[in-house]
């Protein structure tokens, strides 16, 4: 079959391989929509993370050999230890990802656990399947800070993170504001209903969420929150934390770290993505993916979000 895959440093290539075959407890589904990260795009310039030969690919929706229609949960966690008991799988310390420690949806067919599947309700479109693992990403940080509802939220970063984000919030808070560098994405976080958008946050919030990662915008996230606000951490660009931890002391403001999502978060995403707009991606065939995915590496900004599809 084809399959985009990551063959070294900042190199993806289409490449003909063996068709999976699927283990015990695993069935097979045939791709019909698989998302491009913007991890993916930073974390292809390295090799300590993703070790090439890889097929990438962990927001994915498609078929079952017997005829199913489902996205795939891509965190795959033990089930057994202390944190998977109390609920925390996505801190599971044997976790595996789909696209990042075995194959991912870059390809026609990948090999994924049962327990993975997530069935679709009849005429969820394969693409909007295919944004639940990100919206699942928004679910659990807004989870994380609990903001009353109408609060003041603010996020940081127009991209997909930063809108599934904004759509998220949208269903706790009609104050919600957006901020980006890019004029084409700030329009699309209007079109989807921020209360406000700029080029930077404006006043205090009672919870921000960091959808960069950036120095920065780590800075930005803890200074723009009111006294006893949060924010939360979701982008990965920096490991610098950026603020004066005295300032949060005086302030008894929160950070959080949000990583991925537990079941019940993806669970909660995939009926979430069944009432709110996921129609802003665009589509690409698997043929085009060495292409695209370049460009985007490499800064193009009038995609907001790239989908594969074989």
């Amino acid at each position: 079959m084809k399959a985009l895959v990551f063959t070294g440093p900042g190199t993806v290539e289409l490449l003909d391989v063996d068709r999976p075959v699927a283990g015990e407890g695993e069935v097979l589904v045939r791709i019909e929509a698989a998302g491009i990260c913007g991890s993916e795009l930073h974390g292809i310039l390295h090799t300590d993370f993703r070790k090439p030969p890889l097929i990438m690919g962990h927001e994915l929706a498609g078929v079952t050999e017997d005829g199913r229609r489902v996205t795939v949960n891509p965190l795959l966690s033990c089930g057994a230890c202390d944190r998977c008991r109390a609920g925390d799988d996505h801190l599971c310390r044997e976790r595996a990802i789909l696209g990042i420690h075995r194959p991912g949806g870059f390809a026609e067919a990948v090999a994924v656990p049962e327990r993975a599947l997530h069935v679709l309700e009849p005429g969820m479109d394969a693409e909007v399947a295919a944004m639940v693992e990100p919206l699942a990403n928004a679910v659990h940080a807004l989870r994380l800070a609990d903001p009353a509802p109408g609060a003041r939220i603010g996020v940081i970063g127009a991209g997909t993170i930063g809108l599934v984000t904004l759509l998220a919030a949208r269903d706790i808070s009609d104050r919600v504001e957006v901020c980006d560098l890019s004029e084409r994405r700030l329009a699309v976080a209007a079109r989807l209903g921020a209360s406000r958008v700029g080029a930077e946050l404006a006043g205090e919030f009672d919870v921000v969420i960091d959808a960069v990662g950036a120095h920065v915008t780590h800075r930005d996230s803890v200074r723009l929150l009111r006294p006893g606000g949060t924010a939360v951490w979701i982008g990965l660009l920096s490991a610098e934390p950026g603020f004066d931890g005295r300032h949060i002391v005086r302030q008894e403001k929160r950070v959080l770290g949000s990583y991925c999502y537990t079941g019940i978060d993806f669970a909660a995403a995939l009926k979430l993505a069944g009432r709110v707009p996921l129609d802003w991606a665009t589509s690409f065939s698997l043929a085009d993916g060495p292409e695209i995915f370049t460009a985007l590496m490499r800064g193009r900004q009038d995609v907001v979000k790239a989908l594969l599809r074989p």
